[in-house]
């Protein structure tokens, strides 16, 4: 009879036989009255006040009986701590049981009861199984360390527990060494400082090497996982381990060898510049990869999701394997979607025929999502496989003629992003675009149509008739074919000027007056201004240029792809996000990345780059606590540290001389009414490259920072180099060293497809602070409707030099002599022009104040004073020989720190 009979009893008074059945004296009965208790809890009926009876059945040497015991005390140990410690005895004895199986159960148990008392009687069986002689124990004890580090870390550490599970990494038993690793693997993500715990070594992994050969399927990927964390001192190296790793991938089951490709993708990046091996190991690895998608489909797409990015990182993998990503008829529609990406991504001038004709194919299936995928990628790859432009626009038009009305709008939105790609070649196929203009009602499809219209305006006889046939429905239009409307209409308008006046008049009048979408309402004032003022003008700027579109819009940015590599067989791999973007507190972990290239050159590697943070789906979502490829910002410094003369110095300074005020700027009021600032007296770094536009989808962001009537602001310059209008811009700055963060938000509008705008913000200096590494690094997200962006740049630390930086002299000398000599640092300055008075001029427009000026044996030194928003005071002496281009400059402050972003800002100042 099968045990199924415990769980259908619903007899009253039940709690009360069976607490005398618990305490019969025959075995039999006992072990029947437990399995009904267990049965009982497993249904959700409680249980608890049979806790002392339970307990007193743990005095036995039925295995199966003291399972059960151990099984009901860790579900209700929690509720009942005083009653628990009742087991702690028992737990105790059988940690020294002659059996192994009862010492491992009792190890086990313990460490899967949360409650402190119990913890404490812990340690010392847990010491002693560690090293106990049976492997099963010993590998059970491991994982009890790791279980006890996330009740208590300072025990485990304080009790030795990590070097003596360190210890077991050198262990016999293979299975011992994988439970290791997989509890160290745990207890360094729960880690606070996020640093390894075990330095990972030659022998260490040639330990785990030698383990993985005999371990189970689970260990094996406990330890090719820590193997992918270790970064081989050399090419040799890591040519030997990937020869060892390699025979994982014939392994049955999928995890092992994900792990392996995992650890070998990571490696072929160190012995890149051995081209030999790298195309030997790009040969193993595509057979395993083809193997996991005879799979079942979940598999499949956890397959192929990893599949995905590998071939985004080495297509060369699989370029000959374009058969198995064929879809087949009865694949779940999540599969044949990621197989027609992957597609798409392998396709090449030599498989172009036949990845055409699986499209054609596919494009007739009655899955409307499949369908209008497969019509986007027969587009796609036109866009990216020149030589098969044509064959794929006659693929297009035949789908347009079979008149399916999906199929012919998602036709005509990719054979707008061929003309774009190939201006001037497939304008005869308009003429068969218009006459399906009546059937298209999707927003994209439209507006895509009114883009063709109007960008080819001068070869459609009736363009006007067409776009006035749009007009009728303006205001039931989506905002999108709105605008596209506009723009087309003057496009029209001036290309046929004669004719299309009126039309022109009507569309900018919708635009302007008749319209609530500031948007619209904006490009329709610019654009009115621009064609009454110079139609010249607005000739070359409606009528410019288009910058030609990327073949690949839609692949991943590369620091988010190799961070990626390095999370196979994790679901950071599945969702395409790195951990921080869906995991919250521990486990999110320390950012990984792949290691430099071994061919790369030293210049190569070491040339400044703007950093972009990878892609995320929230502008919220990770922004407070990202970290910017760099070691994770260290904590805040406490706030009594912002007074840095300890409260002293603002006592004396009340008695010193006023502030000087900053320069009032000239314009007055009316300049702030009409927006017109005088130029910043004070120096101002030229304007960077920020965001480049291939890694902002389109969005190039050039900016600088300045200092304007006592307040620091931001100066952007936003460029749409994308081939859609941009908006709903936002703006987030991270915590950061000196407490930036925006007044009030950005003042953009949309951004019409390849235009430019200004994008002013002032900022203030009373939000939350996290000391950054460099001190100056701010981390900025920008929102818009396209995505949201990640960029790092540094403040110049003078835009937050303040206005009332000046100290009186005696106070000067008395705080410079207070200041230890140990916080005092020098820098030489080089090629410095102009003599004492014209430095000490410049110096002040920056808020960098002159005290006192001496002539000594023919130097002349200056002593200047400043202070930063987070009233960090700064004292400098400037040593000048006149004549000579060479100075050296000394700093003393309470922060120390500081210096060398006040040795850049007077550089900079100095030299401008």
């Amino acid at each position: 009879m099968t045990d199924s009979k415990y769980f259908t009893t619903t007899k009253k008074g039940e709690i009360f036989e069976l607490k005398s059945e618990l305490n019969s004296d025959k075995k039999e009965k006992k072990k029947e009255a437990v399995k009904k208790v267990i049965a009982s809890m497993t249904v959700g009926k409680d249980v608890s006040a049979l806790f002392p009876d339970v307990v007193n059945c743990m005095q036995t040497d039925n295995l199966e009986l003291k399972k059960l015991v151990y099984l009901y005390l860790m579900n209700y140990a929690k509720s009942q701590p005083d009653m628990a410690i009742m087991a702690v005895n028992t737990f105790v004895k059988d940690c020294e049981d002659s059996n192994p199986l009862i010492r491992a159960l009792a190890v086990r148990t313990m460490g899967c009861i949360r409650v402190d008392k119990i913890t404490e009687y812990l340690c010392e069986p847990l010491r002693k199984c560690l090293k106990d002689e049976d492997p099963y124990v010993r590998k059970t004890a491991a994982v009890c360390v790791a279980k006890l580090y996330d009740i208590s870390s300072s025990m485990v550490e304080d009790q030795g527990f990590l070097d003596q599970l360190k210890d077991l990494l050198s262990d016999s038993n293979p299975m011992v060494v994988a439970n290791a690793v997989a509890a160290l693997s745990e207890i360094n993500e729960a880690s606070v400082s996020g640093q390894p715990l075990v330095e990972m070594n030659a022998p260490t992994i040639n330990k785990l090497l030698t383990a993985l050969n005999e371990c189970t399927e689970w260990g094996q990927v406990f330890i090719l996982d820590a193997l992918s964390n270790y970064s081989p001192r050399d090419s040799r190296e890591a040519h030997s381990i990937c020869e060892r790793i390699t025979p994982r991938l014939a392994h049955a089951n999928a995890a092992v060898v994900l792990s392996a490709v995992k650890v070998l993708m990571k490696l072929m990046e160190m012995v890149s510049d051995d081209t030999e091996l790298v195309s030997t190991l790009s040969r193993k690895l595509a057979p395993p990869l083809v193997t996991l998608l005879s799979a079942e489909p979940e598999v499949q797409y956890v397959a192929l999701r990893n599949i995905n990015l590998v071939v985004q990182k080495r297509p060369d993998i699989l370029k000959h394997e374009m058969k198995v990503f064929f879809v087949k008829y009865n694949d779940p529609i999540y599969v044949k979607l990621e197989k027609l990406d992957i597609m798409i991504r392998l396709a090449s001038q030599a498989n172009i025929a036949q990845v055409l004709g699986e499209l054609k194919e596919y494009a007739t299936e009655v899955d409307v999502d499949f369908v209008r995928k497969a019509v986007r990628a027969i587009g796609r790859c036109a866009i990216k496989v020149e030589p098969s432009a044509e064959r794929c626009v006659s693929t297009l038009l035949e789908l347009i003629q079979t008149k399916v009305n999906y199929v012919v709008q998602e036709a005509i939105v990719v054979i707008k992003d061929i003309f774009r790609k190939y201006p001037n070649k497939y304008e005869s196929i308009i003429s068969t675009l218009c006459e399906n203009l009546d059937t298209l009602d999707e927003p994209e499809a439209r507006a895509s149509m009114v883009w063709i219209v109007g960008e080819y305006a001068e070869r459609i006889d009736n363009a006007d008739e067409l776009l006035d046939s749009f007009l009728e429905g303006f205001h039931d239009e989506n905002a999108q074919v709105q605008l596209q409307l506009l723009t087309a209409v003057v496009k029209l308008f001036l290309k046929r000027p004669a004719d299309t006046q009126e039309l022109v008049q009507h569309v900018l009048s919708l635009a302007t007056q008749d319209s609530d979408n500031p948007d619209l309402r904006d490009r329709g004032f610019i654009y009115w201004r621009l064609l009454s003022t110079d139609p010249a003008a607005a000739k070359e700027v409606v009528l410019a240029d288009k910058p030609l579109i990327s073949e690949e819009t839609d692949l991943l940015e590369p620091t988010l792809l190799d961070e990626l590599i390095c999370h196979i067989s994790s679901l950071a791999s599945v969702y395409h996000k790195p951990p921080t973007a869906f995991v919250e507190g521990r486990g999110a972990g320390v950012r990984k990345s792949l290691p430099a290239r071994g061919g790369a050159a030293p210049d190569e590697a070491q040339a400044p780059q703007p950093t972009v943070i990878p892609n995320q789906e929230s502008l919220i979502g990770d922004l407070l606590s990202m970290d910017i490829g760099g070691p994770p910002p260290a904590a805040p410094a406490p706030t009594s540290n912002l007074d840095l003369l300890a409260g002293g110095l603002d006592v004396l300074l009340g008695t010193g001389p006023e502030p000087v005020a900053a320069a009032s700027g000239t314009t007055g009021l009316l300049g702030d009414i009409f927006g017109v600032s005088a130029a910043p007296a004070s120096y101002v770094l030229p304007k960077q490259c920020w965001l480049p536009a291939d890694k902002g989808k389109g969005l190039e962001i050039w900016g600088t920072f300045t200092r304007q009537n006592g307040q620091p602001r931001m100066e952007m310059t936003f460029t749409n180099k994308a081939m859609q209008a941009m908006s709903g811009f936002a703006i987030q700055l991270n915590k950061n060293s000196f407490g930036v963060f925006p007044v009030g938000g950005l003042a953009v509008g949309a951004v019409g497809a390849g235009a430019m705008v200004e994008a002013p913000l002032a900022l203030a200096t009373t939000g939350p602070v996290q000391r950054m590494e460099p001190l100056n690094n701010l981390q900025v997200a920008i929102k818009n409707n396209v995505d949201v962006f990640y960029f790092a740049c540094l403040i110049p630390v003078h835009i937050l030099f303040m206005e009332d930086g000046q100290l009186d002299k005696r106070v000067f000398l008395s705080t410079w002599k207070e200041i230890p000599a140990a916080n005092e640092v020098q820098h030489s300055l080089t090629n410095v022009v102009g003599n004492a008075d014209s430095i000490a001029q410049k110096m002040t427009l920056n808020n960098i104040f002159t005290i006192a000026k001496r002539n000594v044996e023919g130097q002349d030194m200056l002593y200047q004073s400043l202070k930063l928003t987070n009233n960090i005071w700064v004292l400098l002496e400037l040593k000048l020989q006149p004549g000579n281009p060479e100075a050296t400059l000394s700093l003393k402050s309470r922060t120390v720190e500081v210096a060398s972003c006040i040795f850049q800002a007077y550089e900079a100042i100095i030299k401008s």
